[in-house]
């Protein structure tokens, strides 16, 4: 079946459907992870996305039941050079194909996606729609003109939870990763508030298996009632939109501070920076692929990453004197992490739960482990 992707800049492509019919529009960013597309289809910060992967072939080793980071996909719409329908895993369960049009995922192949990719990098992420509906090119374009744009959009309310629940999924993670956190802990779990934001699974894994019994609640629950839960320490997850449009969320986090060891990842990373009356801003064409080098400036070391957002922390909004810079990527110079110098808490850009991408970063689970053991914050432990 034929399908059209129209651009808001006026480009008009045809190709393939390999997903499900119809139609739909979103913001059109590309991927440059090698492997790992089901993680990235299922990731809840990809909401309102239509995903183009710069891997050219995509679908050899299907789909399965356990790798997913939610229980469906989340993108607006997927894009690929050339999808493989005849996969071969001994984990699939069906094809990608066929997961997408389960899920009412509208799907293309057969675009160029070099040039794709590198018209978002020269024009920034824009704006389209996929169609197997609607074939007129000038309907396509009025209908891409209409579609929100991403700056101003709070998107968690449509990824977060209703109501708070208990992560109690078995740990499956493998034998070589799982870290020795007793010689610490002393056999201590620790109660751990988790905001569900648009929150990864395999979040809840790695917090589960460093000695965590993890809570999930609402983006928007309030701080008193999260408080009254009194956990060892809170949790802030990533998600997709603005962060700036999440003003609830915000002040929440500014009655938090100072009560509870708290730890952020992307979108909670901004989130935090926020309440600390930081500001972000919109990047060009975002990070997302599991190849981004980021410069840890406590350690000197390097570490290769995973990350999937389109906002940042501008550093200079960032107060020298309560706040330090702890992490800086290395392909644009952006903010990818900081610290209080008293309260504790700490936050990063990146993915250290790794799903899909290298595990460089899976040491700052240990450090939200110990600062909840300690009481202390980041600073003073390192």
């Amino acid at each position: 079946m034929k399908a059209k992707l129209a651009l808001e800049n006026g480009t008009i492509l045809s190709g393939e459907a390999f997903g499900a019919e119809g139609e739909t529009t979103g913001e059109v960013v590309f991927n440059t992870s090698l492997s790992g597309y089901q993680e990235i289809f299922s990731d809840p910060s990809y909401s309102g996305q239509i995903v183009t992967m710069t891997y050219p072939l995509i679908g050899n080793y299907g789909t399965n039941a356990d790798d997913g980071e939610s229980p469906a996909p989340q993108v607006a719409g997927v894009i690929v050079k050339e999808y493989f329908d005849f996969h071969s895993n001994f984990r699939a369960s069906e094809s990608l194909g066929s997961w997408l049009k389960r899920h009412n995922v509208v799907a293309v192949q057969g675009l160029d996606t070099r040039m794709i990719t590198k018209m978002i990098r020269t024009f920034g992420a824009m704006r389209g729609i996929l169609s197997t509906a609607d074939m007129d090119d000038q309907r396509l374009m009025m209908k891409v003109k209409g579609a929100p744009e991403m700056t101003g959009l709070d998107l968690t309310r449509v990824v977060s939870c209703k109501e708070p629940y208990k992560w109690d999924e078995v740990d499956r993670t493998p034998f070589l990763l799982k870290p020795i956190a007793n010689g610490k802990t002393n056999g201590k779990r620790f109660k751990v508030i988790a905001y569900d934001c648009g929150i990864k699974q395999n979040i809840m894994r790695r917090l589960t298996s460093y000695g965590c019994d993890v809570t999930v609640v609402p983006a928007l629950h309030p701080a008193e009632e999260v408080l009254a839960m009194n956990p060892d320490g809170i949790f802030v997850s990533n998600g997709p939109g603005d962060p700036a449009a999440v003003k609830k969320a915000i002040q929440n986090l500014k009655t938090l501070l100072g009560k509870k060891p708290i730890f952020g990842i992307c979108l909670g990373h901004q989130l935090l920076a926020l309440a600390f009356n930081a500001k972000t801003f919109k990047l060009k064409f975002g990070h997302r692929g599991g190849n981004h080098p980021v410069k840890n400036l406590l350690t000197q070391r390097i570490e290769i990453t995973s990350q999937n957002h389109g906002f940042a922390v501008d550093p200079a909004t960032l107060d020298p004197k309560t706040l330090e810079v702890t992490h800086v990527n290395l392909n644009d110079g952006t903010n990818e992490g900081f610290r209080h110098r008293e309260m504790p808490v700490f936050s990063v850009q990146y993915h250290p739960e790794a799903s899909p991408g290298p595990h460089d970063s899976d040491y700052l689970f240990a450090d939200f482990v110990e600062m909840m053991r300690t009481g202390e914050p980041a600073a003073a432990r390192l």
